[in-house]
C-alpha cells in the first residue's frame, strides 16, 4: 500500500529548497502513487523555467565525467543543478545501479546540486518511462539546469531528443564511432556534438568526419541551426566552457527561432499520448473490463474479426 503523502504541502516544501520533499516526490513519480494527477496538477503552475540539457552517445565515451564536469562549470557560474541519470536495471533488484550517485559523491554536500539516478525497468530509447513526469518535477522545483544522462547502451538512445531543449551527442575517437552515429541516425538527433577524450590520437580525424556529415545533412535554408563539434577531455574539465557557450548559443537560436517553444509543445504532446495509451491499456486489462484484449486476439486469430474491428471495439 503506498504511503499516504500531502500533496500540497510536499510541493510547497520542495519550491522552499527541501531536496527530501523533491526526492519524496520522484519518488512517488516513480512508482506510480495513486496521487500521481494530483501531483501533476500541483506543480504544472510551476513548470516552464528549467534548461533541460540532454546527455547521450555509446558506452566508455564519458557521459558520467562530462556530466560531472558540466556541474562544476554551470555551479561556478551560480546556477543550481539537478542530474537525472538514467542507469540500466539491475537484473536481480529491478533497481538503477546507482554509478552516478557514486561517481558525484562530490557534490553531496552542495545545496546546489540535486541527483537522481533512475532505472529503465526494461523501458527502451535510452530512458525511464517515468523520466517525463521526473523532469516536470525537477522544473518544479525551481532549479536552472537539469541534466539528463541516458543509458549507456549504444546508438539506438534517441529518445533524448523529444525531452531536452538541448541534446548533446558525446563521441570518442579510435571507435568509429562518428561512423556508426550517422549509421544510427544519431546524427539528426544532436544540437551539439562533443568529441570527449580529445588527447587520443585519432581526435582530429573525428572531428573532421563529423563536421563533414553535418554538412552533409545540412539542408541550406536560411536561419537553420549548424550544430557544433567541440573537443572536450572532460576528466581534466578541459574544454567543458565551450561546451556550455556552445549550448547558450543554441538556446539563443532557439529563443529568435521561436523554436525552444515548439520543442516543449512537442514534448507535451508526446507526453499526453503516452498517457493516453497508457490509461487505454489500463482499461481493458482491468478485471471487470467490458472489452478484454485476449478475446478479441482470439477472434483475430480464429478470422471472425479483422485487427481494425478489433482496434475500434477497444478504443470505443
Amino acid at each position: 500500500m503506498p504511503r499516504e503523502i500531502d500533496v500540497p504541502q510536499l510541493v510547497a516544501q520542495m519550491r522552499d529548497g527541501s531536496r527530501r520533499a523533491l526526492a519524496r516526490l520522484l519518488t512517488c513519480v516513480e512508482n506510480g502513487h495513486p496521487k500521481l494527477e494530483e501531483i501533476g496538477a500541483a506543480i504544472a503552475p510551476h513548470t516552464g523555467e528549467a534548461q533541460i540539457i540532454g546527455l547521450t552517445g555509446p558506452p566508455g565515451v564519458g557521459k558520467s565525467t562530462s556530466t560531472n564536469a558540466l556541474v562544476e562549470a554551470y555551479r561556478k557560474d551560480g546556477k543550481t543543478v539537478a542530474v537525472l541519470a538514467v542507469d540500466p536495471s539491475s537484473p536481480f533488484s529491478g533497481g538503477a545501479l546507482l554509478g552516478d550517485r557514486i561517481r558525484m559523491v562530490g557534490h553531496s554536500g552542495d545545496e546546489g546540486v540535486f541527483v537522481r539516478s533512475m532505472a529503465t525497468r526494461g523501458h527502451l530509447g535510452g530512458l525511464a518511462a517515468a523520466a517525463p513526469a521526473a523532469l516536470r518535477v525537477l522544473d518544479a522545483a525551481g532549479l536552472d539546469i537539469v541534466l539528463v544522462e541516458t543509458v549507456g547502451v549504444g546508438q539506438s538512445e534517441v529518445h533524448i531528443a523529444g525531452l531536452a531543449d538541448t541534446t548533446i551527442v558525446l563521441l570518442a575517437p579510435g571507435a568509429g564511432d562518428s561512423i556508426q552515429a550517422a549509421k544510427a541516425g544519431v546524427l539528426e538527433v544532436g544540437d551539439l556534438f562533443v568529441v570527449n577524450k580529445a588527447d587520443r590520437d585519432g581526435a582530429p580525424a573525428t572531428v573532421r568526419d563529423l563536421r563533414h556529415m553535418i554538412s552533409l545533412g545540412m539542408s541550406g535554408e536560411p536561419g537553420e541551426w549548424r550544430p557544433e563539434v567541440v573537443s572536450t577531455v572532460a576528466e581534466k574539465a578541459q574544454g567543458v566552457e565551450d561546451v556550455v557557450a556552445a549550448v547558450e548559443a543554441h538556446r539563443a537560436w532557439m529563443l529568435e527561432h521561436d523554436e525552444l517553444s515548439a520543442r516543449r509543445r512537442r514534448r507535451a504532446a508526446g507526453e499526453i499520448e503516452e498517457l493516453a495509451v497508457r490509461r487505454l491499456r489500463e482499461r481493458w486489462e482491468r478485471p471487470n473490463a467490458e472489452v478484454k484484449l485476449d478475446d478479441l486476439a482470439e477472434a483475430v486469430a480464429r478470422g471472425v474479426l479483422d485487427p481494425y474491428a478489433a482496434a475500434q471495439a477497444v478504443a470505443g
